[in-house]
């Protein structure tokens, strides 16, 4: 039974299948991913608010930030195969009860060490929301171009959300509260509940993946480790014991991971993945791309507050700019994307985000406004070129059986390089701040400006890099040793 016929044959919550239906579906699915991806940025707008009301250090927020991209990003692959198994309206609608739980104890928090807690309960229901809803609609959505369509949407409603955080969270935390920010997922937490149950039908995978508890716990070993490592290397020292541990640890779970991956028959992450040059250069184009964009909103926060002595309010509102050029160009890009592949939404992205950082490397107190907005214009431009095209890289040339995990692993690299952006640029940025924050801020921050540039630097190269013939010639071998392996395997089960 389709998954359409599946939805007549429910009772209580039979619709006729239609456009209308899927739509709907659709409109769920995006939902859930708004509010994940609105989170993703809304908080570091309120930051500075958080810092006072809960006397905290400048590393405390790198936490609040990072406790919930590193969770998420350790957990995705592991609740996408959930989901395949159990059932992804089941594994879905525990996300969203879960994210909406955390987000209530967030707004709660009394103290720093609940609130990172809390921020880490709201990531493990983040974890089960956007690779199953992915799921979803490719299940709906059984026409090739209508599935396109879906995809391009689902891409544009990523871009939006993570661009009008900082806009949103100003308003909130200057009429409400920092609190506020977490409010805003509750209700649309628990309509897209009541809508999933009554409209989005039960699937699974007709042969789910085996569980790999091996390398789920390298993964977050390894993701873990190198986190905290970077995160309290300023206060502990870059060579302390502890700082080499955390790295070293690291280093052993990576080491450890990929061999066992390799013996396994269906391993968490397949390293043979990486044979194919556009997946893995989508990988490192989701992690450069995003580590500019969390290194990026960082900064910019605690400039536009700590050292300029602006509202949140009127922090959000400078945003704008990248906010608006982010939502147009999303949808844009998706539409470059399938009808002239990838390269020129990388390119523009890579070139724009590289010079909108490099704009800022010499950031004073007295720097013009006009500068800032040209910065945050370009900024925007190409953080909203960035997304379609590492999801297209990713799957490129990939057995469609493979798709839905490169997509995944696509998914987790944004959300790695986005932890990775805030731990590496305020790590170096706070050890070179000297004196209080409104003066030693800007001078500072100048390293972390040259290492988001770089990261745009590096997505202009891997974009040319990566979309060529000869990256399609090692995606096609590859496509071919992997429905190789497949066969195998399945004749030997």
């Amino acid at each position: 039974m389709s998954i359409i016929e599946g939805v007549a044959a429910r009772g209580g919550a039979a619709r006729a299948p239609g456009p209308r239906w899927r739509l709907l579906v659709l409109a769920i699915c995006c939902m859930s991913l708004f509010i994940v991806g609105l989170d993703n940025t809304i908080v570091n707008i309120a930051l500075p608010s958080m810092r006072r009301d809960l006397h905290a250090s400048l590393s405390d927020l790198q936490w609040i930030i990072d406790a919930y991209t590193v969770v998420l990003a350790g957990l995705l692959m592991l609740s996408g195969s959930t989901a395949d198994r159990i059932g992804r309206r089941r594994t879905f609608q525990a996300g969203l009860m879960l994210f909406t739980l955390g987000s209530l104890l967030c707004s709660l928090s009394p103290s720093l060490g609940w609130l990172v807690g809390a921020r880490a309960l709201q990531a493990v229901g983040g974890s089960m929301l956007n690779p199953v809803a992915m799921s979803i609609i490719t299940n709906t959505f059984t026409d090739p171009r209508e599935r396109a369509r879906a995809i391009g949407v689902w891409g544009g409603v990523v871009g939006l959300s993570m661009a009008l955080g900082p806009l949103i969270g100003g308003v909130l935390v200057a009429s409400v509260g920092w609190q506020a920010i977490f409010w805003i997922n509750i209700p649309m937490g628990l309509i897209a509940f009541v809508l999933c149950a009554l409209f989005v039908p039960e699937s699974r995978a007709p042969r789910p993946r085996p569980v790999d508890p091996v390398g789920q716990i390298l993964i977050i070993a390894l993701l873990a480790g190198l986190t905290y490592g970077i995160i309290e290397a300023p206060s502990a020292g870059w060579s302390s014991a502890q700082t080499v541990g955390c790295f070293t640890g690291a280093a052993l779970a990576l080491a450890c991971l990929v061999p066992y991956e390799l013996r396994r028959a269906e391993p968490l992450i397949n390293p043979r993945f990486f044979r194919s040059i556009p997946f893995a250069g989508a990988t490192l184009i989701a992690i450069c791309g995003f580590a500019a964009l969390g290194g990026f909103l960082f900064l910019n926060t605690l400039y536009l507050q700590d050292a300029l002595g602006h509202t949140a309010l009127h922090a959000g509102l400078l945003t704008l700019p990248m906010a608006g050029l982010t939502a147009v160009c999303a949808p844009l890009s998706g539409r470059i994307v399938g009808s002239a592949g990838p390269r020129l939404p990388l390119l523009i992205a890579g070139t724009a985000m590289g010079l909108s950082a490099l704009m800022l490397t010499d950031l004073t107190a007295h720097t013009p406004l006009w500068r800032l907005m040209a910065s945050y214009v370009l900024f925007g431009l190409g953080f909203g070129m960035l997304n379609a095209p590492i999801t297209n890289t990713a799957v490129s040339g990939m057995p469609r059986t493979q798709a839905g995990v490169a997509a995944a692993v696509a998914s987790t690299s944004r959300q790695i390089g986005q932890s990775l952006g805030v731990a590496v640029v305020g790590s170096l940025v706070i050890s070179a701040v000297h004196g209080p924050l409104r003066t030693g801020l800007p001078p500072a921050s100048h390293v972390g400006w040259w290492i988001v540039a770089a990261c745009g630097v590096a997505v202009l190269l891997l974009g040319i890099l990566t979309t060529g013939r000869w990256a399609g010639r090692t995606a096609e071998r590859t496509a071919e040793r992997l429905i190789h392996g497949s066969t195998e395997t399945a004749e030997t089960a």
